[in-house]
């Protein structure tokens, strides 16, 4: 070592130097470097883990977010189709009652027509059977000469004695009651004593008094008490218009 000039003791000094520096150094400054060095691949990896897990929880967020949209997007369609029905249904409801209530005022209008048609009706008819009455009025008391008038008279009595007029069964005259008797034309004395002896004999009637009314056109009108019998050709016109009615 010598002859190469290098110092064996300096070499070996120097070794063992350098063995101590190196100790020293790994126990004061390698071991810390690890750990630090550990240290941080830990917080790298839990940052990564971190960050990791906070992926999967926006992940997570984003699927759960989509599912909520997606359920409230249905509920929103449920909710606006039954909303749809329903204003379908009420529409349905309001027209049938539209249509009801229409159908209702035509039937009322219907009726009421009907009864305004009838009551027109009633009233032509009644206007006409008055005016042909008033006609037929007008005619027979034109054609009513004297002669027709005793006719009727006779008639009367004829009918009586046959039984067609019935004075005191049909009408419950009083008997013994006084008569009134009315014509349209005066009545000749052989007639009186005719009527007179005829209300006698049926209804009992002693006092008998004679009036003269043309407006009753022909025939008779007894009257016994407060009962009745209208033979006059105006009453039968009268129950004639009555029955048109």
């Amino acid at each position: 070592m010598e002859q190469l000039g290098i110092n064996l003791s300096f070499l070996v000094a120097q070794i063992i130097n350098f063995i101590l520096l190196l100790l020293i150094l790994r126990a004061v400054a390698y071991k810390p470097l690890l750990g630090m060095l550990e240290q941080r691949r830990q917080r790298i990896a839990k940052a990564l883990e971190d960050a990791r897990q906070a992926e999967e929880a926006r992940a997570n967020a984003d699927r759960d977010y989509q599912k909520r949209m997606d359920e409230a997007r249905l509920e929103a369609q449920r909710i606006i189709a039954e909303a749809n029905q329903r204003a379908e249904q009420a529409a349905s409801g309001i027209l049938a009652k539209a249509q009801e209530e229409a159908q209702r005022l035509i039937e009322q209008a219907r009726e009421e027509a009907e009864l305004e048609r009838n009551r027109i009706l009633a009233e032509l008819r009644t206007q006409v059977a008055s005016l042909a009455i008033a006609a037929a009025n007008k005619v027979i008391s034109e054609s009513l000469d004297e002669q027709r008038q005793r006719r009727l008279i006779q008639e009367f009595f004829s009918g009586v004695r046959a039984g067609r007029i019935q004075l005191a069964e049909d009408s419950d005259l009083p008997r013994g009651a006084a008569a009134v008797v009315t014509s349209a034309l005066p009545l000749t004395e052989e007639e009186q004593a005719q009527i007179r002896g005829d209300l006698a004999q049926r209804t009992g009637a002693t006092q008998v008094q004679f009036r003269v009314d043309p407006s009753i056109l022909g025939g008779l009108v007894i009257r016994i008490g407060d009962k009745i019998v209208d033979s006059s050709v105006a009453g039968r016109m009268e129950a004639m218009r009555q029955s048109i009615r």
